[in-house]
């Protein structure tokens, strides 16, 4: 019973828990952080892709019935084209910032 419960201590001890400081890792919470930035940026870019996909559609919708007049139309092709230039601008910065994570 003795050995159960030094087996036990020893696994739960500081020394051994996720993100403690090891010789090779002396500061975790700079990974951590990384990690919780990375995550966090993610959302980020998440929500701007979702954003651009919902103007996408509502200025598909506007284009389908500006029943061919030419202001609504350019109107709604240029939501089209500025929805698009920010989805590849969203889709890119994740993109970048995967990338330089994964270099740290």
């Amino acid at each position: 019973m003795n050995m159960i419960l030094r087996i036990l201590a020893e696994s739960i001890s500081p020394g051994n828990l996720p993100g403690a400081p090891t010789p090779a890792n002396p500061t975790p919470n700079s990974l951590t952080s990384v990690a919780a930035l990375q995550t966090i940026l993610g959302v980020v870019f998440g929500i701007i892709g979702a954003l651009a996909l919902l103007i996408i559609t509502v200025s598909g919708l506007r284009y389908i019935t500006s029943a061919g007049d030419p202001e609504k139309t350019t109107r709604a092709r240029n939501g089209i084209i500025y929805a698009l230039v920010g989805l590849i601008l969203a889709i890119s910065a994740e993109a970048i910032v995967a990338f330089g994570v994964k270099r740290l």
